[in-house]
């Protein structure tokens, strides 16, 4: 799947949208990917990771 994180597996969600009217229709949330160079197994590869996963130090990045 192109819209989930490779550690967390985090994927898109479905929700509404909301109107001042209340109105509803409905909408995707998708999560915030970000390709990083990181070291996965002693080897530099290219990860596809969420910005959660990066704050909390889960992804060691290669330099």
């Amino acid at each position: 799947m192109a819209l989930q994180c490779e550690l967390c597996q985090k994927k898109p969600t479905s929700g509404n949208n909301v109107s001042h009217a209340n109105n509803k229709t409905r909408r995707v949330f998708n999560p915030n990917i970000q390709t990083v160079r990181a070291i996965v197994s002693g080897v530099h590869k290219r990860i596809r990771v969420c910005t959660r996963c990066l704050r909390s130090g889960l992804v060691k990045k290669a330099v």
